[in-house]
């Protein structure tokens, strides 16, 4: 039986490995290393071409999601890349209501080949991909069995994070990707459940607040023009509230550096 302190050890040292692999994604610059950091996702890319362009226009390093199989995925994904935007699969799962999760999902009843096949021409369907996170999914983050299928795809990758979209209180995603040594984090803040211009500042500045308080967060928001107009007007306001806006790659970096910095003081008491 290992000691507790054996079993920190051993997740610690998975953690380092598993920031060695995600070494490639540059920190951010060590001026800003102490200031807080948000992140933003731009979910559901992929399905109207001129709304999509016009998010690919907002300042700074926000990252885009694209759903696979969408008519203006694979076109959209080289434009961001393009414009220096980071590019992550949203990756279509099963979720409990009845919601068509449109093409590409990953579904309670396939077999573990059926899951692989699928998560394959997933991966192929956006170009320049450096993590992914979940549409939908409130059924399939919560089964063991499957969210291992995803995060042993994501092993043998070795250069993509997990983003937990979150979308149930009952996800066991993270857990997961925790035990498999993804580097991974899970969305603090819906933006735009509600469209309403005020209630999207609203959720901004309540991942203002949860950056100032934990040292980072995570938003995630879709290409609506409410959403859009929000933040084209709010992001160059972010400099002087003392937030940095990062990109997931490294938001996610950043929180490993955290947890890896918090388990290495929990052996040394």
């Amino acid at each position: 039986m290992h000691t507790p302190a054996l079993a920190l050890t051993m997740l610690m040292v998975g953690w380092v490995s598993s920031t060695a692999v995600f070494a490639a994604t540059p920190p951010d610059p060590p001026t800003h290393s102490r200031q807080p950091a948000i992140g933003i996702i731009i979910d559901d890319m992929g399905n109207l071409e001129q709304r999509d362009k016009r998010a690919l226009q907002l300042p700074g390093p926000i990252t885009f999601a694209f759903l696979p199989r969408t008519p203006h995925a694979r076109k959209l994904a080289e434009l961001a890349h393009q414009l220096n935007k980071e590019v992550m699969l949203h990756l279509p799962m099963q979720p409990i209501e009845n919601n068509k999760v449109g093409p590409g999902a990953l579904t309670l009843h396939m077999t573990a080949r059926q899951f692989e096949q699928q998560l394959t021409l997933d991966f192929a369907a956006i170009p320049h991909i450096v993590g992914i996170n979940n549409h939908m999914g409130s059924l399939l983050t919560q089964h063991p069995g499957h969210m291992q299928w995803l995060m042993t795809a994501l092993s043998k990758r070795e250069d993509l994070y997990f983003v937990d979209s979150y979308t149930s209180k009952n996800s066991i995603a993270q857990q997961l990707a925790n035990e498999n040594h993804i580097p991974n984090m899970r969305r603090d803040v819906f933006l735009d459940h509600d469209r309403n211009p005020d209630t999207i500042r609203f959720h901004l500045q309540r991942l203002i607040n949860k950056a100032r308080k934990n040292g980072t967060a995570l938003a995630i928001g879709h290409p609506f023009p409410e959403t859009i107009a929000v933040l084209k007007e709010e992001l160059p306001k972010l400099h002087a509230q003392g937030i940095i806006l990062l990109p997931v790659s490294q938001l996610v970096h950043r929180t490993l550096k955290k947890r890896s910095t918090s388990w290495q003081a929990s052996l040394s008491r």
